[in-house]
């Protein structure tokens, strides 16, 4: 058997391979994260299987592979992506190392609010003006679990997804970005008093909604629905309906700042993708 190479979207691998399938050449998939996919073929398919995976690599998301899926694909596919023989654990070790780095410091600043003292810990990450570190700082800090948790968990899924699709860089700009951004409106317009990981989140989503716009040959990484939801809480939040504290302006220009780094983006893609 012959190693073609790898992928990290296996539902993306599996429709390559039912496609190549389709040109009579079989391949077999590997996996031992649940994410890294390990295409392999058999010697006499070497030149032909290495002409299709290039002609994949260049564009993964022809609608011929997703076609192919429907039109040849197996029901028990090797690739365990979305089903609970996937372990949890695996599936966190295959995210990116920034994705988990957030994530940890976030559950770990949380958790400092019940081992130490919750007012030094605020006030130490808290948004200062004079202190450049701490125009980030304050996305580190949630006052709640459901607050935590809803913020943590958009992070990481779309925050993987964005990875996937583009590359690390976008995931570094859009965190650095719409955390100063938003930080600072929120304290422009309101006060110090803010925390959370929110203003970020919807900064991946206003990448993900445009992205999605601009590449209408791909699979939509956020669909309308969740973007209309997403959309309408932020709205409510500034009408104050359900009587929350929410930093409405963090939420608001963080999502405006995702959305110009997607327009900024170069509209052709390639294969390269950082590590």
């Amino acid at each position: 058997m012959i190693l073609l190479g790898t992928f990290n979207n296996p539902r993306a691998v599996q429709g390559a391979a039912d496609y190549f399938k389709m040109q009579g050449v079989l391949v077999s998939l590997r996996s031992n994260d649940g994410m890294t996919v390990e295409a392999w073929v058999a010697d006499e398919h070497r030149e032909q299987g290495a002409i299709l995976w290039q002609d994949f690599l260049n564009d993964p998301y022809q609608e011929k592979y997703s076609s192919a899926s429907w039109l040849s694909g197996e029901a028990n596919s090797p690739l365990k992506y979305g089903g609970s023989e996937l372990n949890l654990m695996q599936r966190f070790h295959a995210l990116h190392w920034f994705l988990k780095v957030i994530f940890g410091l976030g559950l770990i600043v949380f958790g400092s609010f019940y081992i130490f003292d919750a007012n030094t810990t605020f006030n130490y990450l808290q948004f200062k003006p004079d202190t450049p570190i701490s125009w980030v700082t304050p996305v580190l800090l949630h006052f709640g679990v459901l607050h935590l948790v809803f913020n943590l968990s958009w992070w990481l899924h779309l925050g993987q997804k964005i990875v996937e699709r583009t590359s690390p860089r976008y995931l570094f700009l859009l965190f650095f970005i719409s955390s100063i951004v938003s930080n600072w409106a929120q304290y422009l317009m309101v006060d110090s008093r803010f925390g959370g990981l929110s203003g970020v989140v919807y900064a991946l989503l206003g990448f993900a909604w445009v992205y999605s716009v601009r590449h209408q040959s791909e699979p939509e990484l956020v669909s309308k629905p969740v973007v209309g939801f997403m959309l309408l809480w932020m709205v409510f939040g500034f009408t104050e309906l359900f009587f929350i504290s929410m930093a409405n302006w963090a939420h608001l220009f963080g999502l405006l700042s995702g959305i110009l780094v997607a327009f900024l983006q170069p509209t052709k893609r390639t294969s390269d993708r950082d590590t």
